[in-house]
């Protein structure tokens, strides 16, 4: 891959799924080699969820020419385990909910491009993630996003929130 390549963003599509599924049993495994093998375990994001996620609208894929980078979830509006937080959000403002990120471990940056697409949408952001998710947690906290509390997902298993808000002009996404 080429440094100074751009990322292709698109929405995916269910032709995608033969290239999406590898990139997340990628990143089930990298997740269990650093300490977290209870977030998405053996079989998360199911396959059904993913299929909803591409129906919806909501999963992005992402390409550095024409080889498969990265894959995850967004979309403006309403996160349902975000209503109820042990602790507080940042705003009670419109935000874009980031989930199910993943990277093929071959292209750097896919998180970086992952934020500076969202931010282009919304400049207020949530995510969540495991305790456990230290490569997460840390990436969150480099791009300036702060814990917020704890939410609880639909097996009601804790998940920390994070929010990044640059709704006043400020400094560009990273």
């Amino acid at each position: 891959m080429k440094q100074n390549l751009k990322p292709e963003i698109r929405k995916a599509t269910l032709q995608d799924l033969p290239q999406i599924l590898p990139i997340y049993a990628y990143a089930r495994q990298q997740m269990a080699e650093n300490g977290n093998p209870t977030q998405w375990g053996a079989d998360k994001p199911a396959p059904e969820t993913i299929r909803q996620d591409i129906q919806n609208g909501h999963l992005f894929f992402m390409e550095y020419g024409g080889e498969p980078a990265g894959v995850f979830a967004f979309w403006v509006g309403e996160e349902p385990t975000y209503q109820h937080i042990e602790g507080h959000w940042r705003n009670a403002l419109p935000y874009g909910v980031i989930h199910r990120i993943a990277s093929n471990g071959k292209c750097p940056g896919v998180f970086s491009q992952c934020l500076e697409f969202c931010g282009a949408i919304t400049r207020n952001i949530r995510i969540d993630t495991h305790r456990e998710n230290r490569v997460m947690r840390r990436l969150l906290e480099r791009y300036g996003f702060q814990e917020c509390g704890i939410i609880y997902v639909e097996d009601h298993t804790p998940r920390i929130a994070f929010q990044r808000c640059l709704c006043h002009p400020g400094p560009k996404i990273p």
